[in-house]
Parts: C-alpha cells; structure tokens; sequence
C-alpha cells in the first residue's frame, strides 16, 4: 500500500461503520511515540508515520437518527418562505348571551378568578356533566374547522361558534374572562395563543388554531385544534402534524396521580426532537 504523505501530530481521521444495526464512530489519532515504526513508500521516498491509535464510540439509535436527519437538512435544497406579518383588524363588539343560560362567576367582573385552594373531588354525576361540557366542545370544535377556508374572518369563525354553544344551552367561556372580548380563540400563524378574532382574512396558506371553550352544566369544556387553510406548504404541513403528535404523548401519560411535571417533561422531549430533526426546526422555537 502506497501513502501519498505521512499523517502529521495535528491531523485526525473520523471513520463511521455500522455493526450489528448500530453505527460506530472511530476517530484515528497519532500516537506521541512509535516503539515499531514501519517504513511505507512514496515514490522515492522513505517515510515513518507515527502509530496511529483508534478511538471509538457507539452511537445510540437516537443519536444516529438525529445525526442522519441533519446531514440530510443539509443537503436539501428545500427553501421556507415566511408568510407576512400578522396585521390586526377591526375587532367588532361582542355578541350577546340570553339571559337564561347560565354563566361562569367571572363574567361580572374583568378580574380573573383565582385558584381553588382545596382538592376537587368529582362524584359520577360531575363526571358526566363534565363529560358533556367536553363533547360538545370537541363538536363545536369540528364544526368551526370545517368553515376555514381563504378569505374567511376569524370574525365570522367567532359569530358561528358562538350561536353554535348558545343554541346547546351553553355559555362560550372565553366571552369576558379577563375582559376577553371575543367567544373562542382564533390563533393565525405566528400568533401562539388566545388570539382575538377580527376583520382580517385567512389567506391561502394559513394555518388557524381555534379554541373552544363551553360553560355546561357547571363546568369547563376546552379544546383546540390546528388547521390548515388552503394550500399550505410541506414544511408548515410537517411543524402541525408533529406537534399534535407531541400532544398526544402528552395525553398518553394522563392516568390517575400522574403530575403535571411528568407530562410536560413527556411533551418537551418531543418538541427537543421536533427542533433537531425538522427543517429550519429553530425558526419555530
């Protein structure tokens, strides 16, 4: 075997195989002294390399997965156009509630209620009245995601999720908790959370998410969902599929004495992931 140099104090080598369905990392340094230095030809030349050491380290799957996604990101030539800037829009007066529905204490006032001190301990009964508050959330909530389309206002998202709680005989929790003004939460884009429905319209390539929150029977029913509006690119497509998937693991760990740290402990894992293995994964954090 001819080398075409000898390997300097300085140089280093990283080498990858797989070995069992694992992959290792071998990293091949020169030794600081040689005790049996063989002479290799080049031309010739005669010269003496130091030995060389190898160093190697297993890789774990996750490690690896992680490893092949970036090399991967960075051979893709995929391009992410931001969408423009939310603008506000007219936000127009809220909508009435009949007097005959019942509503939550808060609404009298602008202050937000403060925490129970004490356990709460659901009989049967208060187990199905919150059953029902939570269904009839998870069908208004439905029934709103099919009304997004272009050129609709988060305005007229407002105006049918609320008579669609007030004809179930229920009252829509958002209306005046905190002083909100609005009777479900429409989030566009780059907007988190609790957005306040207005007169802008979704435009082709928006993704919405809508809250929905109804007062039933003495309790709270409350979901959401992200939808996608129109034609939306693969990447924003990607960043809404797995989320819901890091909210499902969260609900996977839910069960009777789990704590609210261990869920969120589940659901930051997830989101580590969604940054290291999506594309452009730090423009999202």
């Amino acid at each position: 075997m001819v080398f075409p140099a000898s390997f300097s104090h300085s140089a280093s080598l990283q080498l990858s195989a797989s070995f069992h369905g694992e992959r290792t990392t071998s990293t091949l340094l020169p030794s600081s002294t040689s005790s049996n230095s063989c002479p290799f030809f080049s031309g010739s030349k005669t010269m003496s390399p130091s030995r060389l050491v190898v160093y190697s380290r297993r890789l774990s799957g996750l490690e690896e997965a992680m490893k092949m996604r970036r090399e991967q990101r960075e051979r893709s030539n995929t391009k992410f156009t931001r969408p423009l800037p939310l603008r506000r829009g007219r936000v127009s007066p809220r909508l009435p509630v009949p007097d005959d529905i019942p509503k939550p204490p808060y609404v009298s006032t602008k202050e937000l209620p403060e925490l129970a001190s004490e356990h709460q301990f659901h009989d049967a009964e208060g187990i199905e009245k919150m059953r029902a508050a939570c269904e009839l959330a998870a069908r208004v909530l439905q029934s709103a995601g099919e009304l997004v389309k272009p050129s609709i206002t988060t305005n007229e998202i407002d105006k049918a999720v609320h008579q669609m709680i007030i004809d179930a005989g229920a009252y829509p929790s958002p209306l005046g908790y905190g002083g909100f003004p609005k009777s479900v939460c429409t989030s566009v884009n780059e907007c988190m959370c609790h957005g306040i429905p207005d007169s802008r319209q979704l435009q082709d390539g928006d993704i919405i998410n809508i809250d929905v929150t109804v007062y039933l029977n003495g309790y709270h029913g409350d979901t959401s969902k992200t939808f996608l509006c129109g034609n939306v690119n693969d990447i924003l497509k990607r960043l809404v599929k797995v989320t819901e998937e890091c909210m499902e693991k969260g609900i996977a760990v839910c069960k009777d004495g789990a704590s609210f740290k261990k869920i969120g402990k589940r659901i930051r894992y997830s989101v580590t992931l969604l940054c290291d293995w999506f594309p452009f994964g730090p423009y999202f954090r």
